[in-house]
């Protein structure tokens, strides 16, 4: 059975970080926690945060890693107890979204947090005492802040999802404004994170019509603007619409995801230095001609009808995979896995996380551990 649910209250608008200090105070929020990294605070954009606060007693968490880690998470539950805190405010990118999702779990719920993944049954056992936590994306890439879901390193090295309806952000604050100072290695990398998120959930095989909808409109917004919001990061149409990308991106992945992100997320744990963003913007091609052949695919034309979103003149999995592949190029992104210092060394243990991963059975054609090795040569 389908389950379609779109439940998070979302601002989104030039200037939308000064509705703050109202979206605390309509979901309970009094004493917050900022959860960031060091990037964002020293960008100013946790400054601004403060500035929409005033007079409030807020505690900030400054140290969230690129890929946010159980160790992080346990700092900020920390810091969280530390200002006797009753809300999270997440300031940045997935990241700092994640480890938010991270410490809404870990300070109310015990135990180490494998015992709340997805792959171990644990998505039940998270519950409502969750703590309550709003969102502010300060990159256009993950749209973490409208999604139920988590992906955090925990202590054994698994790079792992954590998935449930409470610890979606009860608010979104999607504010451009917070995007233009990107520099334009990162707005490339997430933004194609965003074109992932919509061509792979397109591709899965679920029933959710709502989703697909979603997908494609992002599809079409994020193909047409990253290259602008790339080369120009003052372009404010392009911050918006790559914003809107971003966000429905997350939207429509309640439907599922697939390859790309069964690979991404346990390369991403054997190496957690690499760019999630980045690295589906490698594996993308190999998935999709690797999907050209699922059933539901070609039944429904899904190749053609995303290859009319990108305004591309062919529409088979081959023109799709070299679209997206000189799309990498012409954004400044790595040529392929190699470049990004990875090696075949690593294939073993990336293949087998892949596998275990809670996005390896969403994909249309499922695949195997050959198949998993060919996409990841194919990759390099």
């Amino acid at each position: 059975m389908a389950l379609i649910n779109y439940i998070t209250q979302i601002q989104m608008d030039f200037g939308a970080l000064r509705s703050l200090l109202a979206e605390c105070q309509r979901v309970g929020i009094s004493r917050p926690l900022i959860v960031t990294d060091a990037g964002v605070r020293a960008a100013g954009l946790v400054d601004r945060a403060l500035a929409a606060l005033p007079g409030w007693p807020v505690s900030v968490f400054d140290q969230t890693p690129s890929n946010p880690t159980e160790a992080a998470v346990r700092a900020a539950v920390q810091a969280f107890r530390a200002g006797t805190c009753d809300g999270l405010i997440a300031l940045g990118g997935g990241s700092a979204i994640d480890c938010a999702k991270g410490v809404a779990i870990a300070a109310t719920h015990e135990g180490p947090l494998k015992t709340y993944a997805t792959i171990e049954g644990g998505s039940p056992k998270i519950t409502e005492r969750a703590v309550p936590l709003i969102a502010v994306p300060t990159t256009a890439g993950t749209g973490s802040e409208v999604a139920r879901g988590a992906i955090l390193i925990i202590d054994d090295g698994r790079k792992l999802g954590f998935h449930s309806w409470h610890i979606v952000p009860k608010s979104a604050i999607c504010d451009p404004e917070l995007t233009l100072g990107l520099p334009a290695g990162l707005t490339a990398a997430t933004g194609m994170d965003a074109i992932a998120h919509c061509m792979e959930t397109f591709m899965a095989a679920p029933f959710n019509p709502p989703a697909d909808g979603i997908a494609l409109d992002g599809l079409q917004r994020a193909w047409a603007h990253i290259e602008r919001a790339t080369r120009d990061g003052t372009d404010r149409e392009a911050r918006l619409n790559m914003m809107s990308a971003s966000m429905q991106g997350a939207m429509a992945f309640q439907k599922g995801l697939g390859c790309v992100h069964s690979l991404s997320h346990s390369l991403g744990g054997v190496n957690p230095r690499l760019h999630h963003g980045t690295l589906n913007a490698m594996f993308l091609p190999a998935v999709i001609r690797f999907n050209a052949e699922a059933e539901n695919v070609q039944k429904e034309n899904r190749m053609s009808r995303m290859a009319q979103a990108m305004g591309l003149k062919g529409g088979s999995a081959g023109d799709l995979a070299e679209a997206v592949r000189e799309m990498n190029a012409r954004l400044g992104l790595p040529t392929g896995l190699g470049a990004m210092g990875v090696g075949s060394g690593e294939f073993a243990r990336v293949i087998e996380g892949a596998l275990a991963d809670h996005c390896h059975k969403m994909n249309p054609r499922l695949a195997s551990s050959d198949d998993y090795h060919a996409m990841l040569d194919a990759s390099m």
